[in-house]
């Protein structure tokens, strides 16, 4: 047991965010998404929802500031436009944990799925509402980053 760490934070999910390195993607998705089919290194979260895992996740993982679009959400099919409310609040938890506004590309569901498949790991949580799925961009710790 370690002190401060959300107890979601489980240890393998720590040692993959410690081997992560910058610009590698994470992706964290409801209990719809296909994670075993799309990826070998799946860590489950099933007693949490998505946007907990998400907080869980973004308090230690820095997000990237080299690129516009550290966030991709899975685009709803039928309505590219549409931002249901597990997106807002994960973009939401994810700003928070920033410190900043962070932008967010929209990708269709089969190329979300193709991104997935060259993520470093998927995380699937028991998120039950549809398009609960984000990819995480790590990047550099704060002090490091181009704004400093």
């Amino acid at each position: 047991m370690l002190k401060g760490l959300d107890p979601l934070l489980t240890p393998d999910l720590l040692y993959t965010l410690a081997r992560m390195g910058h610009g590698d993607t994470i992706a964290v998705v409801d209990r719809n998404f296909p994670a075993h089919s799309v990826h070998d290194h799946v860590i489950r979260l099933d007693g949490t929802d998505v946007v907990s895992a998400g907080r869980a996740v973004l308090g230690l993982l820095p997000l990237d500031t080299f690129i516009p679009e550290p966030i991709a959400r899975m685009e709803v099919v039928g309505d590219a436009a549409a931002e249901p409310p597990v997106q807002t609040e994960f973009i939401a938890a994810a700003e928070e944990a920033s410190g900043r506004p962070v932008a967010v590309e929209t990708v269709e569901r089969h190329a979300f799925y193709a991104r997935a498949r060259s993520a470093f790991a998927v995380v699937i949580t028991g998120e039950d509402r549809p398009y609960g799925c984000f990819l995480l961009t790590k990047g550099v710790l704060p002090e490091f980053s181009p704004e400093r």
